[in-house]
Formats: C-alpha cells, sequence, structure tokens
C-alpha cells in the first residue's frame, strides 16, 4: 500500500501531540480540589489519533507510527538537554525558566518513555484484536475499552514513576487523571466515528489484523 497524503498527515498530527504534551506536562493544573498535569487536556488526543491509524491502516501500520513518535520524542529531548548544557549568553536571564520546562530529570524520562510505550502498543493491540472479535462492528466500544486499559496502564506508570514522593501526588491523582482521559476520549467518539469514515471511504481501506504478529518491536515486518 502506498502511503497517502493522509496517512501523513494523521502521522504528523500524532507525532506533535506527544511532543507537546510532553512540554505541557511538567505544568501541574487545578480543577478546583483536583490537581492535575497539564498534559490530560492533550494526551487523550495521541489515542484518539492511534485509534484511527490502528482501525484504518491496521496494527502493524500503527507500531510504526508508535516507534516513529518514539524516536522524535527522544530527539527533541536530547536537543533540549543540549540546549540546556550550552552556556547562557550574559544578557538572557531565563536559563533557570528553561531548566524548569525543558529540563527532563532521568526519573522523569524514564517514566514518560515506559508510559508511552506499555499505554500506546496495549490500545493498539486491544483495538485490533476487538476488530477481529467484532467483525467491525460496534466502534465505540473498542475505542473506549483499548482507551480505558491503555490510558490507565499509561497514566499509572508515568505518574507513579515521575512524581511519587511529591507533596501534590497521590493515588487518588491517578485515579482522576485516568477517568479524564477516559472521559475526553468517550466525548470524542463522534469525531473518532467520522475521522474513521472519511478515511476509509477516501482510502478505500479497511484493515483487519487477522494474521498480524504483534510483537512490539517487529517493526520491519
Amino acid at each position: 500500500m502506498n502511503l497517502s497524503y493522509r496517512f501523513v498527515v494523521i502521522t504528523a498530527l500524532f507525532v506533535t501531540a506527544l511532543l507537546t504534551a510532553n512540554i505541557v506536562g511538567v505544568k501541574f493544573a487545578s480543577f478546583g480540589s483536583i490537581n492535575l498535569p497539564a498534559a490530560v487536556i492533550l494526551f487523550p488526543l495521541s489515542y484518539i489519533i492511534g485509534d484511527v491509524l490502528t482501525e484504518v491502516y491496521g496494527y502493524r501500520r500503527a507500531r510504526r507510527v508508535i516507534w516513529l513518535a518514539f524516536f522524535c520524542n527522544l530527539v527533541f529531548v536530547v536537543f533540549a538537554w543540549l540546549g540546556q548544557i550550552l552556556p547562557p549568553a550574559p544578557l538572557w536571564e531565563w536559563q533557570q525558566a528553561y531548566e524548569s520546562i525543558l529540563g527532563y530529570t532521568p526519573r522523569l524520562l524514564v517514566a514518560s518513555f515506559l508510559g508511552y510505550f506499555v499505554g500506546e502498543f496495549t490500545n493498539s493491540f486491544i483495538l485490533a484484536r476487538m476488530k477481529v472479535l467484532t467483525r467491525g462492528r460496534w466502534l465505540w466500544t473498542r475505542t473506549i475499552t483499548s482507551t480505558i486499559v491503555g490510558q490507565g496502564l499509561d497514566t499509572a506508570i508515568f505518574l507513579t514513576g515521575a512524581f511519587v514522593g511529591q507533596p501534590f501526588f497521590t493515588p487518588v491523582t491517578i485515579l482522576y487523571h485516568w477517568m479524564a482521559k477516559v472521559a475526553i476520549e468517550t466525548v470524542a467518539t463522534p469525531f473518532t466515528y467520522a475521522a474513521v469514515s472519511y478515511l476509509k471511504r477516501k482510502e478505500s481501506l479497511d484493515t483487519y489484523d487477522t494474521r498480524t504478529n504483534f510483537n512490539p518491536f517487529l517493526i520491519r515486518e
């Protein structure tokens, strides 16, 4: 299958959503009495796009996009770190602010990468398997179920690894964050339906992963 411009656009949106979420995720926002990372408003977008990728193009294509986003994020982190260690100009007074936003600690990086890896591949795997089992019916059951499990794992791994021990972090934070992500995904279901319907029609494609090897490390299949 030749790559269409639509696939390229979706891939670019997926990568952009991940990179942006990792930047804004360093801020904790207050929603009344609940404190959540600001990325809670953006991370669901990457899962919605991931759902669309798997539903239309299949797990194998989604797997490549997930790895591409992973390496793009790694490149961003490396160059953000290089920018941090460069000696600041005498008239530039924002070195501390730069380090606060882009100065990723090893702990935060490991938590972010591990949460992303486990969550995204779990999301894509569940959706692909459920599509075969349901014979392509009831898309909403696949998108919501895969999000509940994938986002649950991602949220628990990332928040625990990155923030456990911090005064603003409690186990309830994980629950609220996870519930917010699932709620956003549920509300966005009509948009997911519209995007999937449009792409299937324009691409003349509706992939079923009946003989797919779901090994997440098998990039070249």
